[in-house]
């Protein structure tokens, strides 16, 4: 069971002083105009570069892993404009957690809504499939102001953050489940909720199955989308958060249900799973999280990618 975090004095020691600051910053930064936070964004990643060199590294070898056949200087554009989205990612945060809903209202466009109320006049609970964009926090928080749900995430191991990031993700949802509460989710599902579920990342190799993602023919991918899909039969349905160019906003993507899920195997469902993933990241490539090493767990006696 999920026991989320609560505000206590404990967050006031001097020991989160900084932190505490750090946040004020955050918020006293995303009042400015949406125009001047999208060129302060860009900016900062490209700075961003100078000083993440090793995550810039990770981003070029996963590129490369995924997409052998992109000439290098496509590649090396596509870093630069990701490591941007990286630094509009910070600002997108502090965006989630602190603007009012009327704000972030003038700056989004849904496309696809129709999918979710059709999925729900039918009574099935929905597994609402979220990528590792950087613009997740601010995606999440919009679609759930159009369709509150249930959050799934992995608890920070600073109890500030912890507490701050659960209390910016329900200020639209209804509630937050720890990614390893599978009975949670599967009650959930049953229930008719929403879960939000992220599928995309490495979880390691007791949680993972090994199965092709774009070029990379053995990526770790999570058993849990077999668990659920199989335990509670809900409705599959991907969404993403598009930040559009020049500043001009975002729109929030619903594709429609996922048809035809193969359920006989862990490995069935997770390349059928990958394929819906791949789908998405092609919407908005430069926004993917391309710096998390999404490739490190191998299988036995394979070489490292990294």
């Amino acid at each position: 069971m999920t026991h989320l975090p609560q505000f206590s004095r404990s967050l006031l020691h001097p020991r989160y002083w900084l932190l505490w600051l750090g946040i004020g910053l955050l918020y006293l930064i995303v009042l400015l105009p949406y125009p001047l936070l999208y060129r302060l964004g860009c900016g900062l990643g490209r700075l961003s570069m100078r000083f993440m060199r090793r995550r810039v590294a990770i981003a070029q070898r996963n590129l490369e892993l995924c997409f052998p056949e992109m000439p290098t200087a496509e590649r090396d554009a596509l870093v630069k404009r990701n490591f941007e989205s990286v630094g509009m990612g910070l600002l997108e945060t502090g965006i989630a957690w602190f603007w009012p809903d009327w704000r972030i209202e003038k700056w989004f466009a849904s496309i696809g809504d129709e999918h979710i109320k059709r999925a729900l006049q039918e009574k099935k609970g929905i597994l609402l499939i979220g990528i590792h964009f950087l613009t997740l926090e601010l995606g999440a928080r919009y679609f759930g102001m159009l369709n509150p749900g249930i959050g799934v995430y992995r608890p920070n191991d600073n109890p500030l953050i912890d507490w701050l990031q659960t209390w910016g993700r329900m200020r639209s949802n209804k509630s937050m489940l720890d990614r390893k509460d599978l009975k949670g989710m599967i009650r959930a599902l049953k229930s008719g909720e929403i879960i939000w579920y992220a599928p995309d990342h490495d979880y390691g190799p007791k949680s993972s199955v090994f199965v092709p993602l774009f070029a990379v023919p053995d990526a770790a991918t999570t058993k849990g989308s077999y668990l659920l899909i199989r335990s509670a039969g809900p409705s599959v349905i991907p969404f993403v958060p598009r930040r559009l160019p020049h500043g001009k906003g975002y729109e929030l993507v619903v594709l429609p249900p996922v048809q035809g899920i193969p359920i006989d195997s862990e490995e069935a469902t997770a390349s059928a799973i990958n394929q819906v993933i791949e789908e998405a990241i092609l919407m908005a490539p430069e926004q993917y999280m391309w710096l998390h090493r999404r490739f490190k767990t191998r299988p036995q006696g394979a070489a490292k990618l990294y």
